[in-house]
């Protein structure tokens, strides 16, 4: 970012966005965060009357036609984030995998190309290729973040997410004390919001919700307990990861099977946008 006029309004802007955001997480209630895949689907969460949304990395993937894992770059998901980013006006926050990769100057870049793409926040993850980082490694790259956003005067906010859980890491007894231990290692390195995919169960949300020292963020998932009952067990955000646009994908695969099969096109109308209401929503 340079220190141009309009550079500098930008900045303000962000930062504006990033201290709103952030707020969210203190309440009151829940912050309930949908992640959108495209331009499209960030406008319907925003006319539906979200206050922020998040992007999903596997749902953007999906639709540029990359697995999930980080196969593919940083640049084509920058360019992802930077769509949804310009196509709404509330707070956008980036899912950026694993910083794409391990070092604290992948971790910096990935920084400044959130920002550079007009979001305010970003998930981190302390996995790669389906292992955990060290917790120092990882608490360094979150610290390098955190000097990238103080540097750009953006109070970036850091989604440090730990994958103890997801990956099932350690026998079971131990994962409780390795997912604290890691997410508040984070919260000391800069980070301002720490994710635990992976559980649902209300015990143990209670459990690391008392124990790590920031809000935490839970994935919502089928069997995840509702947005209210988090609330009460003291979680601050809950988000949707991939679980909308993988709906979607369910909904297409549907309609083809229809159309393979009978020729017919009932899917094409249940609930579905008219062309004309399609067009107003991407209207700005």
């Amino acid at each position: 970012m340079t220190s141009s006029g309009g550079d500098a309004a930008r900045r303000a802007e962000l930062a504006r966005k990033a201290a709103r955001f952030l707020e969210m997480h203190a309440g009151p209630g829940i912050l309930v965060l949908p992640n959108a895949w495209d331009a499209a689907s960030a406008r319907i969460f925003e006319e539906t009357g979200f206050p922020a949304l998040a992007t999903t990395s596997a749902g953007v993937a999906y639709a540029l036609g990359y697995p999930d894992g980080e196969r593919i770059s940083r640049d084509e998901m920058l360019a992802a984030v930077r769509r949804i980013a310009a196509a709404v006006a509330i707070p956008v926050t980036a899912d950026m995998e694993g910083g794409y990769g391990p070092a604290v100057a992948d971790a910096e870049a990935t920084a400044r190309g959130v920002l550079e793409a007009g979001a305010i926040g970003l998930n981190f993850e302390d996995a790669r290729g389906g292992r955990l980082l060290e917790t120092a490694q990882h608490a360094g790259r979150v610290r390098a973040m955190r000097r990238v956003a103080d540097e750009a005067g953006v109070p970036l906010v850091i989604n440090a997410r730990t994958d103890v859980f997801l990956l099932q890491v350690g026998a079971p007894e131990s994962r409780l004390a390795e997912a604290i231990a890691r997410a508040n290692a984070y919260r000391e390195a800069g980070a301002d919001c720490l994710f635990i995919p992976g559980v649902r169960d209300a015990e143990t949300i209670a459990a690391l919700a008392g124990a790590i020292h920031g809000p935490i963020n839970i994935l919502a998932t089928p069997g995840t307990p509702a947005a209210a009952e988090l609330a009460r067990l003291g979680v601050a955000r809950v988000s949707t990861g991939s679980g909308p646009m993988r709906a979607a994908m369910s909904a297409t695969r549907r309609l083809a099977s229809e159309l393979k099969r009978d020729g017919t096109y009932a899917s094409f109308g249940e609930g579905v946008l008219t062309h004309a209401e399609a067009n107003r929503l991407m209207e700005r």
